[in-house]
């Protein structure tokens, strides 16, 4: 089973700004300060650059356009509506904001058809809209592929219900808990304090308050990963959990990082990021202070068969 990809899907944006529907649940988002058409014209160019350097580093990127109209300020963030797995299934999530299931695009799978990757079913949980329940992809749920462990962080936006259907549907085991900051706001999204990579899991532990369910998610990193690099809140905040690993075309580990989130490491912490593998670091100020999320977000990776 296929842990780690080489291929990613990104929306380059066009419409890209600060979304007042998510704010009350995201504490990583800043109000900007500069206006709406330059937002936009830096978060294209952040978009673009991360584009290369992906690009350079051997990663397949499938870029899709973002459709002007309807306005879709966090269309840059596909991993939380859509996710490709190595069966052929494709799985389209119930997302909170009202504007924000306006990202879904029906014309997304057939483009990648068109590309060569096999679809096998669509599985759309969007009906579970209707009744108050939400699950934001992998950004509710981080994944560990290669050992079949949902861990997710339980909040306004994953529903445990909806996470257990996801770990019978795909035959995963699920280890749900809490997660608040410093400030006990909750943690909106599980992977902007944990990622698991092939032999290292990033994890700020401290966020998960209750010290029984800590123990839970410590002990099952602790069992299935070599080395496990815990994070400080302060360091959450400039997501250095917000990590991603990939695997370049020649099956080479990749690790991509934000540029905010590699200068908040310390000197240790990034020689031992180093050893898992060639670090990608992205500068995206514009949209991680507007959006409220980082390069994980922006990335939804590809792992149907590609022929």
């Amino acid at each position: 089973m296929a842990a780690f990809t080489s291929r990613i899907l990104m929306i380059r944006p066009a419409c890209f700004g600060y979304n007042p529907q998510t704010s009350a649940s995201n504490v990583f988002q800043k109000m900007p300060v500069m206006p709406h058409a330059e937002l936009q014209k830096q978060a294209v160019q952040e978009f673009d650059q991360m584009v290369n350097l992906l690009q350079g580093a051997g990663i397949t990127v499938e870029v899709v356009h973002d459709t002007p109209e309807p306005c879709k300020p966090d269309a840059v963030f596909p991993n939380n509506w859509i996710s490709f797995h190595e069966n052929g299934e494709v799985v389209i999530y119930p997302m909170m904001a009202p504007n924000r299931r306006l990202e879904k695009r029906n014309d997304i799978v057939p483009l990648l058809q068109k590309k060569g990757y096999q679809v096998n079913k669509v599985i759309d949980l969007s009906h579970y809209e209707a009744t108050g329940q939400f699950l934001e992809g992998t950004g509710s749920m981080v994944l560990d592929r290669a050992h079949r462990i949902i861990y997710a962080c339980l909040s306004d936006r994953t529903h445990e219900a909806l996470v257990q259907e996801m770990a019978s549907m795909f035959q995963y085991k699920s280890i749900c808990f809490h997660a608040a900051d410093e400030r006990h706001k909750p943690i909106y999204h599980t992977n902007v304090m944990m990622a698991i990579g092939k032999n290292m899991a990033v994890i700020c532990a401290d966020a998960i308050w209750d010290e029984r369910e800590r123990q839970q998610v410590m002990k099952s990193l602790q069992a299935h990963h070599e080395h496990i690099l815990q994070i400080s809140f302060s360091q959450m905040h400039q997501y250095a959990g917000n990590v991603l690993y990939l695997l370049n075309q020649h099956n080479e580990p990749v690790i991509v990082m934000s540029h905010t989130a590699y200068a908040s490491l310390s000197s240790t912490q990034r020689k031992q990021l180093e050893k898992q593998g060639q670090l990608i670091l992205p500068v995206i100020p514009v949209i991680e202070q507007t959006g409220g999320g980082s390069v994980r977000c922006m990335i939804a990776e590809i792992f149907l068969p590609h022929r």
